[in-house]
């Protein structure tokens, strides 16, 4: 009898770092493009036999006491597990319920300290006065394996919070607000996004709060109601004024976030180590009227905020071989408007170099124009279909 595990206990099992060895039974094409920290390669069919394969698969593992398998769904993992524990007792042997399908959807959640950076920096804010930040709450959800990087902004005074940029798997978003003693009052997508499918009506319609987008999402052809934000309008949630930037160029109507001038939430604009892809909606001309948005954006909407404004970004590139490009899950993933402008290379160039680097940005996000229909809402999401969407690395940056 196999014993499964949760993707849940195979994030405890890498956090703690137990000594095992993870073997992906996908084939080699699979696995190249996305796969968990540390997982070995062992292709195997969801009706192979395991025949005369257990020397090969000794000299992959080497000298562990435990063997975890792991596949798309759970099914040829199952099948490996299933054939191991029969022909040898020397590993305990478990298997991935649901596979990467349910890596797909395992989470961190870590709290930000949005006023270090000023308070240790003695900078000011826009107002003038020195920046604290202790009533200003701000979660950072963390999809492990995609990078997808989703906020809970809360007021420390009231409890009121705003969910911006939430992803389809909302309970996690009601759970690390309620968590984090917070009452979700208004749910706001900064973009319509292109690799995953959003959660941000649907939890609108389950708190029975307001959805916002920017104005210019009007100009996309949505299928549904919301509210729009236009340039500069304030949000005020509790007593925390959320302003609206406009900031398009990743998209047409992309709008960024600064919070109490002390923090921006920033999306796909800009990232810890990079900048958003812009041909992804703007794709006739291979991105160049967006990466000319995004370079008028950067410099002179985001890097004209004060230098220690910490930027918050939606997305974490997550490598072919399951790592944080920057960061680790469950530490915060941030930097400073300060840090960006000096830090990140693409910042460095002239206009014409940026659009020149931004015009091959690399591989697009799997399913993406299927996942800019469904959150555009002219295409209904089956939920069996999401998870088939959505596998594989977010691809957003340049």
């Amino acid at each position: 009898m196999v014993t499964t595990i949760s993707a849940e206990q195979l994030k405890r099992y890498l956090d703690d770092d137990e000594p095992f060895a993870l073997v992906d039974t996908r084939t080699e094409e699979s696995f190249d493009a996305w796969h968990v920290r540390g997982a070995l390669n062992f292709p195997f069919g969801p009706q192979e036999e395991l025949d005369g394969r257990l020397e090969e698969l000794r000299e992959l593992v080497g000298d562990v006491g435990s063997v975890v398998t792991i596949c798309a769904k759970g099914i040829s993992s199952g099948n490996l597990a299933s054939q191991l524990v029969d022909a040898t007792d020397e590993w305990e042997v478990q298997a991935v319920d649901g596979g990467m399908k349910a890596w797909s959807g395992v989470y961190d959640s870590v709290e930000v300290d949005v006023g270090e950076a000023v308070r240790e920096g003695g900078l000011e804010t826009t107002s003038g006065e020195t920046a604290r930040g202790e009533g200003v709450r701000v979660i950072q959800l963390q999809r492990r394996a995609k990078g997808c990087l989703s906020y809970v902004v809360g007021c420390g005074e009231t409890g009121d919070a705003v969910v911006v940029d939430p992803t389809e798997d909302v309970d996690e978003v009601k759970a690390a607000a309620e968590e984090a003693g917070l009452t979700i009052a208004a749910v706001l997508d900064t973009h319509v996004h292109a690799d995953h499918v959003s959660g941000g009506r649907r939890l609108a319609e389950e708190l029975d709060v307001p959805y916002y987008l920017g104005d210019r999402a009007a100009e996309r052809g949505l299928d549904y109601e919301f509210e729009g934000l236009a340039r500069n309008e304030v949000l005020e949630v509790g007593e925390l004024e959320c302003k609206a930037l406009a900031t398009p160029g990743h998209t047409s109507e992309m709008i960024s976030l600064l919070v109490d001038d002390l923090a921006v939430l920033t999306a796909d604009t800009l990232h810890v180590n990079s900048v958003g892809r812009t041909e992804l909606e703007f794709s006739e001309d291979e991105g160049e009227e967006g990466a000319r948005m995004l370079y008028e954006t950067l410099h002179r909407t985001l890097l004209a905020e004060p230098e220690g404004v910490t930027v918050l970004p939606g997305h974490v590139t997550v490598t072919a071989d399951g790592e944080f490009a920057v960061g680790a899950p469950g530490e915060a993933i941030a930097t400073t408007v300060r840090n960006a402008r000096t830090g990140i290379d693409l910042l460095q160039v002239d206009e014409e170099a940026f659009v020149d680097r931004l015009a091959d940005p690399g591989e697009k996000p799997a399913n993406y124009e299927e996942i800019i229909e469904i959150n555009r809402g002219v295409r209904e999401l089956d939920p069996e279909e999401r998870t088939e969407l959505e596998l594989g690395p977010n691809n957003c940056s340049a």
